[in-house]
């Protein structure tokens, strides 16, 4: 499992968590960042819940640079900045932003989990059907594409979904293989006594032919070449 996947498992994981009592923002994403209890207006968390997502599989570095933000529009500038912003074609795992008033401005953020060309379902911290930006609780959405004011996606690379050892059993399938189809000894070898013989061949200059490596353009121009000095 590649890391974008652990992140949209772990987020799963997390739906139906609530703040308490209601209303509160006294959550444990919250106490995680602040590194304490915290309540009121000031400790709203749905950017904090992401940023404690990254934290808890210990790839940090790919949300806010390894930094701390709580604050929406800040993270998608950040992510802008290294241009890492997408439009349009929205993956799992995308950092999506919202704004539910009509405005421009960064108002609610949430992981991408699907998107069908029209609406986009997310995995937000913070949210709610009677409040979408500050509703209290993780929660799958599925929102129309009107919203969204901007979305960036990490840089998760290209990570191989393979454990180390499926890796080195593949090694030894394709040794095994080779070993396989190495050609009989004495195949070509009237061939190869003659190339030698014209001096067609030195090999690498330690007594090595080197039958079974691979011929550059260069050694074949020379080849070519002393073939034609000969005639």
């Amino acid at each position: 499992m590649n890391v974008r996947e652990k992140v949209l498992e772990l987020a799963r994981k997390e739906l139906g968590t609530r703040e308490f009592p209601p209303g509160s923002n006294d959550v444990k994403y919250n106490t995680d960042y602040y590194g304490g209890r915290v309540q009121g207006g000031k400790y709203p968390w749905c950017c904090v819940f992401l940023w404690w997502i990254f934290r808890e599989l210990k790839c940090s570095e790919l949300f806010f640079g390894g930094k701390r933000t709580a604050y929406c529009p800040a993270l998608l500038i950040y992510h802008r900045s290294k241009g890492q912003s997408v439009a349009g074609d929205y993956q799992p795992g995308d950092i999506v932003f919202f704004n539910f008033n009509g405005g421009s401005s960064a108002q609610h953020v949430g992981l991408c989990e699907s998107w069908d060309g029209r609406y986009i379902t997310t995995i937000d911290g913070n949210t709610g059907v009677g409040k979408e930006a500050n509703g209290g609780a993780v929660m799958r959405r599925r929102r129309e594409k009107k919203y969204i004011v901007g979305a960036v996606r990490p840089a998760y690379g290209e990570e191989s979904s393979m454990t180390k050892e499926e890796v080195k059993q593949i090694v030894r399938e394709l040794e095994k293989e080779r070993e396989h189809r190495k050609p009989d000894p004495a195949w070509g070898s009237e061939a190869r006594d003659w190339a030698v013989q014209q001096g067609l061949f030195v090999g690498n200059g330690q007594g090595e032919l080197q039958w079974e490596a691979p011929v550059t353009r260069n050694q074949l121009a020379t080849i070519l070449y002393k073939m034609n000095k000969q005639q």
